[in-house]
């Protein structure tokens, strides 16, 4: 995941709650049915993603195959 301000020609736009996200075309369809969630507490802040057609991910969750 990067972190951008602006929006690629074929970028898809996901708009909630005054956030913007950024998803490129050719991810979208690995990203289908995911949920993102933004979690702030003592210890960290960090976006975090559940999605359902993850066969296998990694111990930090960082990365993972569908």
């Amino acid at each position: 995941m990067n972190y951008t301000d602006k929006q690629e020609k074929l970028d898809e736009v996901v708009d909630a709650n005054g956030v913007k996200v950024f998803v490129d075309s050719k991810a979208v369809m690995y990203l289908i049915g995911t949920e993102m969630d933004y979690i702030s507490n003592d210890l960290q802040q960090e976006f975090v993603f559940h999605n359902p057609n993850t066969k296998s991910s990694c111990g930090c969750g960082k990365s993972f195959s569908v």
